[in-house]
């Protein structure tokens, strides 16, 4: 997946990796989707991707400890670009870990499907990981031309 060119808007938002704010992340991603006016279900599915990539990076990137995680949304005609990143402990195997019900936190009761979640919701899903530097997921979403929108 390439990067947007030539984007209309971009915005960046860099916030502590602790629960309470990835209620706070998908709100900034949907009041900035908003500006596209898109259906219901379609900024429902970015505020979903977002929930799971930024619970990921809280629950995965920086277990037992605090970090910072970076959500850059930008615009380009009627698509959108989200990346999440963090500088946490990183994922060894990328492929394995993309695997439907796997989880490295079974402890957690965690389900294994965040990227399952994303990838479903999203046109495009990219994961770049690098052990002990960090993961960065890149999300794109194509959205249709919203008849209210005039």
């Amino acid at each position: 997946m390439e990067l947007l060119d030539n984007y209309e808007n971009e915005a960046e938002l860099v916030f502590d990796s602790v629960s309470r704010n990835e209620g706070f992340a998908r709100m900034v991603a949907a009041v900035f989707t908003a500006q596209l006016n898109p259906t219901i279900e379609e900024l429902n599915d970015v505020k979903t991707a977002v929930s799971e990539a930024v619970t990921n990076c809280i629950i995965h990137g920086y277990p037992n400890i605090k970090g910072k995680i970076k959500m850059t949304l930008r615009l380009k005609k009627r698509q959108l670009e989200v990346t999440i990143e963090d500088e946490g402990v990183g994922i060894v195997d990328i492929e394995k870990a993309m695997e439907p019900l796997y989880t490295t936190r079974p402890d957690m009761e965690r389900s294994g499907m965040g990227f399952a979640f994303m990838e479903a919701f999203m046109n495009d899903l990219k994961v770049e990981s690098e052990p002990g530097h960090g993961t960065k997921v890149f999300l794109r979403k194509i959205f249709s031309d919203n008849p209210d929108s005039e």
